[in-house]
């Protein structure tokens, strides 16, 4: 599998690791190296309940990007900028623009965003600043059960989208058949787990560089926990 074949398929998203909350870039089972790819991330913010951004800094932490707020937020978001990328006539996949590589096939722009809900929230989510493709769930109150229904609304630009992709488990079931958002930008979908959970939708757009590519794609995740059973 090429780089950009990677590139497109791989999101961003926050989850425990070691009991610090960690950004992740993978997809599935598949955990790769976020320390060498922090150099991409351009941005981790943190917000209260009323959508006020708190102080957050993102550190290494041996192989982890880990979260450090100096007050425990409610929301956390990130974004990842995967740059360019155009595939070859041989099929192969190179960091450049397309105008950079000889006879190129195809090229396009990854752009991956992140949202964490890290407990339930007491309104409505707030559009952030910076996630030009995010996941807002619909409605004041989250399930609390495995399997009970979630209806989430897919914005680019702060604004409702149709046709967005959207999967319920990118981490377990990354290759589920993708839902599309309707002319209102919702989706309903199932809750897959009784623990992390990180929704994720896609999608592509005309490019912001049509020399150098011939499409922008985002993706996005929005991950929360529902509570198990005590010990």
């Amino acid at each position: 599998m090429g780089g950009a074949d990677l590139a497109h398929s791989h999101g961003i998203y926050f989850a425990q690791r070691s009991n610090q909350l960690a950004l992740i870039y993978g997809e599935g089972s598949d955990d790769l190296d976020v320390i060498k790819r922090q150099n991409k991330v351009k941005s981790v913010t943190a917000y209260d309940e009323q959508g006020k951004e708190v102080s957050a800094q993102l550190t290494p932490n041996g192989p982890l990007l880990v979260v450090n707020t100096d007050k425990q937020p409610a929301i956390v978001a990130g974004m990842m900028d995967y740059g360019l990328w155009s595939k070859t006539t041989n099929g192969e996949w190179q960091n450049k623009g397309r105008d950079e590589v000889p006879g190129a096939t195809f090229g396009e722009h990854t752009f991956k965003y992140a949202v964490h809900l890290c407990r339930p929230l007491n309104g409505v989510m707030p559009v952030l600043p910076g996630q030009k493709l995010q996941i807002v769930p619909v409605g004041k109150q989250m399930p609390d059960q495995m399997g009970q229904a979630l209806t989430v609304r897919v914005l680019y630009d702060g604004k409702p989208v149709a046709g967005a992709e959207v999967q319920p488990d990118f981490v377990n079931d990354p290759d589920s058949k993708p839902l599309k958002t309707g002319a209102d930008g919702t989706v309903t979908i199932k809750v897959r787990n009784q623990g992390l959970n990180v929704v994720v939708a896609t999608l592509d757009t005309p490019p912001s560089e049509p020399a150098k590519a011939n499409q922008d794609e985002h993706k996005a995740t929005l991950s929360f926990v529902l509570q198990h059973l005590p010990e």
